[in-house]
């Protein structure tokens, strides 16, 4: 029996997220499969890559063959060097922990805890004089109407 390590596409249309999986050559992509060593998530950034080391190593021991994208994806995390006895290559890129959002909204409201808490800088009109102003244009227009008839 022929043995891949090969992608198994999940996700949705424009976001794919895929498993690195061991099957059977002759199976679908994705279809059943003997083991998942690993994850693989191109849309993040730095993409996300995943691989038990361990179980890595021993299906290539055993003669497993990986596909090229997953032959590349070991080659990025040391394992294909590691398997054909060479240097390690760059570790890599690993995403910044987010901030927690309760610690930026405390240091938020200190500095605008700060601010003057004076009367604004001009003042707001109050709805009785809005009204009066209302009422004002209403009876210009009316005596000029009834001096026409």
């Amino acid at each position: 029996m022929a043995v891949k390590i090969k992608l198994k596409r999940l996700g949705k249309i424009r976001s794919p997220h895929y498993r690195i999986v061991v099957a059977d050559s002759r199976t679908r992509r994705d279809g059943r499969a003997i083991e998942e060593i690993g994850l693989y998530h191109p849309v993040q950034n730095p993409s996300r890559i995943e691989v038990d080391s361990d179980r890595a190593q021993y299906w290539l021991s055993v003669g497993a063959q990986p596909t090229e994208p997953v032959l590349a994806i070991l080659k990025l995390t040391g394992d294909w060097q590691k398997y054909k006895g060479e240097p390690a290559p760059a570790p890599l890129l690993v995403a910044e922990p987010k901030a927690d959002k309760r610690v930026l909204f405390e240091a938020a409201a200190k500095d605008t805890a700060d601010e003057p808490k004076g009367e604004a800088i001009t003042p707001k009109a109050k709805k009785s004089d809005k009204a009066d102003k209302k009422a004002d244009d209403v009876e210009a227009t009316a005596p000029a109407e009834s001096t026409e008839a």
